[in-house]
């Protein structure tokens, strides 16, 4: 006999707060805090601290589903409406309450129609006269119990049965159905007012249910399509009786119940048949008791499993994760792919210009290797424009577009169209094939970073254009390649020979020196041609370097604008991509698809 936890004992295991500690680094309550609120059931432990152990097959499935649920719903408040959650929250409250007793009882319901002969049935199953049968309708107004145990009371309390239709079978109790409590529940289309809610609500509580129809209303549209259909998933649970066979032949018998089962197929019933897992059709007369003991036999297999409850539950939860499914499954494979997030990066970069800034660096730093291996006479020309043109360019405002001399490059600025469309682009790719509520959810994580992306993106293209006007204004001359400094001396030589030459002609046209012509004419040839050559010789060794300092001012620029989509869109989005997954993953272990 499983001892049942006192109400105490339930409470202050169900209160972990589990949900509620996910969001603080220390897992426990903060000092000086307020008393943390009492869990909803829906997000409460499903099994009580202390019950049995349940060793069924049954029972050791169940329990990490229902974990699993559990920390789904609390997983999805945020993301999914109270609607579609109910029914989940219902299916815990039920599995919660039906822990706190004793899962080795077995309540199981006679439900039919009127005059199928549930009551006769009942008392025929106990072996007495407890619940009233007769002619006139409706006979059951309301449900009895019999209860082959004496730990029933807890049971039959959750169930709202009263004491005064509390039966107890002849003693002593039949062992074969030892752990049954068996229900006679009032028509479930009858004509008096209340009736109908009361199996409804009953149908919602017990373990089994035992369908008991007659030959005349086995085909009843009511009773497939408002229960048997609805309730198909629960055949591993589920007994369905033709009565009354007695007033058939045998003939007709057989043809009743091979139309039944084909009824029951129709209505999505898996039967029972050939030890398979499913509902039980049986042929049977409450009056006669032909059939009877067979049921009895049946009932007594089921019960001796005391696995009923779990089965039960197990069907609960196949049915809620079935309805919560489009809620949960994506038709595809979501996520950020790595091409994605290529694009999203190549977006950004081409909104703040990083391909034309690293053009632009490239550019100047030719230029930088053009005046510092050029000749003489255009170095002397540069000094010129530095000194007497840098002032101009320096009242010069944002808006021109011609810079003179050597001016700071331009502030640039975002384009806000293309962050707008990264951002749309990045979010419908991250949100294809999501559910709804995801998907909605993906959407609005982008929405909420693109707000001051542009304005970010804008402060990273001023510290580059900041950084460019810094290297521009000749910090960066302490790094100049050594080479520059060698042909800037070349190009001292080159000019010596030139002034030289000159000198020694002009030298000589007035006689103060001497000597063939020849020799200054070819040093002032050499040196006036030499300087070209060896400017010539600088531009094409510049390119290679100034096309790598272009590409790193361009790789760099790229790099900070990524860094801000990554920190203001990209890790949002993956964010509820991982909360996604997270409850994807709770859902497969609670649909029992792990």
């Amino acid at each position: 006999m499983t001892a049942v936890p006192s109400a105490d004992e339930v409470g202050r295991f169900w209160n972990d707060g589990l949900i509620a500690r996910r969001g603080r680094p220390d897992g426990g309550s903060r000092p000086g805090a307020e008393p943390e609120r009492p869990v909803p059931v829906a997000a409460r432990p499903l099994v009580p601290a202390g019950p049995r152990v349940t060793t069924s097959p049954a029972g050791q499935a169940l329990r990490p589903r229902l974990d699993a649920l559990r920390e789904l719903v609390g997983l999805s408040r945020a993301r999914l409406d109270r609607r579609t959650l109910a029914e989940a929250g219902r299916v815990l409250e039920e599995a919660a309450a039906r822990h706190r007793h004793s899962l080795d009882l077995t309540v199981v319901a006679l439900a039919g129609s009127t005059g199928s002969g549930k009551s006769s049935l009942f008392n025929a199953l106990a072996r007495a006269q407890l619940s009233e049968a007769g002619v006139r309708r409706p006979t059951t107004a309301t449900p009895f119990s019999c209860a082959w145990t004496d730990r029933a009371d807890g049971l039959l309390d959750r169930l709202g049965i009263p004491a005064r239709a509390r039966r107890q079978p002849v003693r002593p109790y039949d062992p074969a159905l030892s752990g049954l409590v068996l229900l006679d529940l009032p028509d479930h289309d009858s004509a008096a007012v209340g009736h109908r809610e009361q199996v409804d609500r009953l149908l919602g509580l017990v373990d089994a249910v035992i369908w008991v129809v007659d030959p005349e209303k086995y085909a009843d549209a009511v009773l497939h399509e408002r229960y048997l259909r609805p309730l198909a998933g629960y055949a591993e649970v589920t007994f369905v009786v033709l009565n009354q066979v007695d007033r058939l032949s045998t003939d007709a018998a057989d043809q009743v119940l091979d139309d039944l089962r084909r009824l029951l197929d129709e209505d999505g019933l898996a039967l029972g048949e050939h030890g398979e897992p499913g509902a039980a059709v049986l042929a049977l007369s409450a009056l006669t008791g032909e059939g009877v003991g067979e049921l009895r036999e049946a009932l007594g297999a089921f019960t001796s499993r005391r696995s009923a409850a779990e089965l039960r539950l197990t069907a609960d939860v196949d049915g809620v994760s079935a309805r919560l499914r489009r809620a949960y499954v994506a038709d595809g494979r979501p996520g950020l792919t790595e091409r994605a997030r290529q694009e999203f990066e190549d977006r950004l970069a081409e909104a703040v210009g990083a391909q034309a800034a690293g053009l632009s660096a490239e550019r100047a730093w030719r230029r930088d290797a053009e005046r510092a291996c050029g000749t003489a006479f255009k170095r002397v020309r540069g000094w010129h424009d530095r000194l007497f043109l840098g002032a101009r360019a320096r009242h010069h405002t944002a808006d021109d577009t011609e810079p003179v001399g050597y001016a700071a490059p331009q502030r640039r600025t975002a384009s806000r169209p293309l962050v707008e469309r990264a951002v749309r682009a990045l979010a419908y790719e991250a949100s294809a094939g999501l559910p709804g509520p995801w998907a909605q959810a993906v959407r609005e994580a982008a929405a909420r970073g693109a707000e001051g992306l542009a304005e970010a993106l804008d402060e990273v293209a001023a510290v580059a254009a900041e950084t460019a006007a810094t290297c521009a204004g000749g910090t960066a001359r302490a790094v100049r390649p050594r080479w520059w400094a060698a042909i800037a001396a070349g190009q001292g030589v080159l000019l010596a020979m030139q002034l030289l030459g000159a000198a020694w002609l002009v030298g000589m046209f007035t006689g103060d020196f001497g000597g063939p012509w020849w020799l200054p004419a070819e040093l002032l040839a050499g040196g006036s041609l030499g300087g070209p050559v060896l400017a010539w010789c600088g531009r094409i060794a510049a390119r290679g370097p100034a096309r790598g300092y272009g590409l790193e001012t361009e790789h760099r620029l790229r790099g900070a604008a990524a860094g801000c989509g990554r920190a203001r869109v990209l890790e949002p989005v993956a964010a509820e991509l991982l909360r996604y997954r997270e409850v994807r993953a709770q859902f497969v272990i609670a649909a029992g698809e792990a």
